[in-house]
């Protein structure tokens, strides 16, 4: 007798919640790699896949359901700024997902574990942190134009869901959505926020109501942020979209980028969790300075182990 097919993620995030991973980069780090070019964890996609898949399999461990590629920073644009023709940017792009599928494999599970391919902003392939500003001057458009060859070789990589992250204004996420139309994978969109509103300054109420009518998007929600900005942006995105939440912040330390250090002490904690998913949240996880011991803690806060 053949086994069951696992549940898609979308049916899955119906019968409960799902725990994200933590921070892709901060994992790599710890493990000795070295991450200051301005490709940053997707330089190792072509130096050192099996270190990616190391990672993705650390949060596997901890309880994670998703894992979330290392194609954040991973765009044309920026390989070729390192000598990389189109032809091998799109099989890095590729790795990306291969990576993370491999981890799946060798995770010693039997739940359900999914795919979630990272699609980052515009402004995380300039380098310049011009992706928690957003305002790049750049139409709906050109925007367009720049997203959709990655998200098309993506796309046929076969993940489970495309990740629409750390997107700073809703002319982003408008070329994102227009992008994502047709593609045949589901996605989540997820802003990063400050204060009630998009990196840009538009409320997030507007944000977020651009994707309640997009069928393709299975959640929405905020990445990339503080943990205190979650929680008040939880509730929002439920009531605007009626959608599933995905909430994965930072650790709560502030990024020192004229010291390069993190300062601040963390305020991320599991006892969070319970709110967020009273609020209607079913993606939680963490995002930069977020590691394996911290997803343990939320998988442990929504019943696992």
């Amino acid at each position: 007798m053949q086994p069951s097919p696992a549940p898609t993620l979308a049916d899955a995030l119906a019968g409960g919640t799902l725990v994200l991973d933590g921070g892709l980069s901060n994992q790599l780090a710890a493990a000795g790699h070295d991450l200051g070019d301005a490709l940053w964890s997707a330089r190792l996609l072509a130096d050192a896949p099996e270190a990616v898949a190391d990672a993705h399999l650390a949060y596997f461990g901890a309880g994670a359901d998703v894992a979330i590629t290392a194609s954040y920073q991973a765009t044309f644009e920026g390989f070729a700024r390192q000598g990389i023709d189109r032809r091998r940017a799109a099989g890095l792009l590729a790795v990306s997902v291969e990576a993370a599928r491999d981890a799946v494999q060798r995770a010693v599970t039997a739940r359900p574990l999914y795919v979630a391919a990272s699609v980052g902003p515009y402004g995380a392939m300039l380098a310049d942190g011009s992706e928690y500003r957003g305002r790049y001057g750049l139409s709906v458009a050109e925007l367009e134009r720049f997203h959709r060859p990655r998200m098309e070789v993506l796309a046929a990589a076969r993940p489970d869901v495309l990740a629409l992250e750390t997107v700073p204004d809703v002319d982003e996420a408008a070329a994102l959505l227009a992008v994502l139309s047709g593609l045949g994978v589901p996605a989540w969109l997820s802003y990063s926020a400050a204060g009630g509103r998009t990196r840009a300054g538009q409320p997030l109420e507007d944000a977020f109501a651009l994707a309640a009518d997009a069928d393709e998007v299975i959640a929405v929600g905020v990445n990339c942020c503080t943990p205190e900005d979650a929680d008040h942006a939880v509730a929002l995105a439920a009531r605007v979209t009626d959608k599933p939440v995905v909430v994965y912040p930072n650790s709560g330390e502030t990024w020192d980028a004229a010291a390069r250090a993190w300062t601040g002490r963390p305020t991320f904690t599991a006892s969070r969790v319970a709110g967020w998913r009273e609020s209607g949240a079913r993606l939680i996880g963490g995002c930069c300075r977020v590691g394996p011991e911290a997803i343990a803690a939320v998988a442990a806060a929504v019943g696992r182990g």
